[in-house]
């Protein structure tokens, strides 16, 4: 812990105690789950070297999905990779008529980072490290810089929306030249999905076309091409909280947004994409549901079918599907050992004692829940070391007992079986935007 920022101390204190995952030093607190971050370190390799790859990341609510796609999100980092993580939302979703997957894109763009703009907003970087490398190569060799970007975005115009993607950088590169910086800023809303007319495009940059609902995926890949251009090994895209997906009362909207899981999936495995990568968090019932999860969806359930030689023990990592281990107790023991070092001192550093007392408590009250599920354990461990920390002379048995912890089941799936119970044609056809959601 000696390497602990305050900085990185503080947002993990204050991340733990609200029961999110902190984005910042989570190395610091990861226990267990070894052998699934060499499978995602693998595939981060992949990508630098110009493959693809695609994780659904399925667990329980509470289980440490986000956790997980956010330690991915930092390995990807440090291997020189950008990322782009959003959770989906009734306004945010991958296919739609009114506005909400291009609300997706933006959301993703918004939060594009880089190893040296790890909390987002780092498309700028992007775009200017692109620009500051076609002017030094344009000076060793003796030519325009305008002549060096037409040739390195050259291979972006044989992609669907290319075109218009180039056409927009060397715009962004007219205004970093001449100093306008209304056409730079023009050049990046449009880069993030911010225009919502073609006609104010044309009229800003003297492009035909948007970053519009059809679009998303195209531009993913258009955006992972570009980094590579950039001086980047490629582009980790993180998608959290696809239950919402389930929770569509369309079923031709779920049937709609699956088809582009399925033309995303395919591509990656028949190996159309490159330098791309994806990350897809959800519940086990977002995943096998055969009603309205992603096995209701006859191509999808025959391609993320896990192999049925695993059982007894066996694993096999390989396939698309990371089902997330449970945490062993040994595995919540060294988790709040961490903790415990991240928020206390040596002078008021509880003993190791506190910890099984601790962790007796939570087995009493919940059973095996408390290391399954551990988002609730963990808060009330942190709340209660911080009334230590601010009372000199507490003692922490006298707190353990009068922790209340309860089961961490979420909420994911119970406005399901009520919006079933309350209309028997809640499986609509209809796709109707926001109103297709069940909330």
């Amino acid at each position: 812990m000696a390497q602990l920022r305050a900085r990185e101390r503080d947002a993990i204190i204050q991340a733990l105690r609200a029961g999110v995952v902190p984005k910042l030093g989570l190395e610091h607190v990861q226990v267990g789950r070894a052998r699934e971050i060499e499978e995602l370190v693998k595939d981060i390799e992949r990508i630098a070297d110009g493959g693809a790859a695609i994780r659904f990341v399925i667990g329980e609510y509470g289980s440490g999905k986000t956790f997980f796609m956010n330690l991915a999100r930092l390995v990807a980092l440090e291997k020189g990779l950008v990322t782009m993580f959003a959770d989906l939302a009734p306004d945010r979703r991958l296919h739609a008529s009114g506005g909400q997957a291009r609300g997706l894109y933006a959301e993703l763009a918004r939060n594009l980072s880089t190893r040296t703009r790890p909390d987002g907003g780092g498309l700028p970087n992007i775009v200017e490290r692109f620009v500051s490398k076609a002017q030094q190569d344009a000076t060793t060799r003796d030519c325009s810089a305008g002549e060096v970007i037409a040739e390195r975005l050259a291979h972006l115009e044989e992609l669907t929306g290319g075109y218009d993607f180039a056409q927009v950088v060397r715009r962004y590169w007219e205004g970093f030249d001449t100093g306008d910086d209304q056409l730079k800023s023009a050049a990046l809303r449009w880069l993030r999905g911010e225009f919502s007319t073609k006609t104010d495009a044309r009229k800003a940059l003297g492009v035909r076309t948007i970053v519009d609902d059809a679009s998303v995926y195209d531009h993913l890949k258009l955006m992972a091409e570009f980094a590579v251009a950039a001086g980047y090994k490629g582009l980790l895209v993180g998608l959290d909280e696809m239950v919402n997906l389930f929770k569509l009362s369309s079923s031709q909207a779920r049937k709609s947004n699956y088809e582009q899981i399925l033309r995303i999936l395919n591509d990656v495995l028949q190996g159309s994409a490159s330098h791309l990568g994806f990350l897809k968090g959800g519940t086990p019932e977002f995943l096998m549901d055969t009603r309205r999860g992603l096995y209701s969806y006859e191509a999808l359930q025959s391609r993320l079918a896990e192999n049925t030689f695993v059982q007894d023990g066996l694993v096999d990592l390989s396939g698309p599907i990371i089902r997330l281990a449970n945490l062993t107790p040994e595995d919540m023991y060294v988790l709040l050992q961490n903790i415990r070092a991240i928020m206390q001192d040596e002078k008021t550093a509880i003993p190791d004692e506190a910890l099984t007392s601790f962790m007796a408590h939570c087995s009493k009250r919940i059973g095996e829940s408390y290391f399954r599920t551990p988002r609730n354990t963990v808060t009330a461990f942190v709340n209660m070391l911080a009334v230590l920390a601010q009372n000199p002379g507490t003692q922490w048995s006298d707190l353990i007992e009068q922790i209340d912890i309860a089961d961490d089941h979420g909420d994911d799936m119970s406005d399901i079986d009520e919006a079933v119970a309350a209309d028997p044609n809640a499986d609509s056809e209809t796709d109707d935007g926001l109103s297709s959601f069940t909330l």
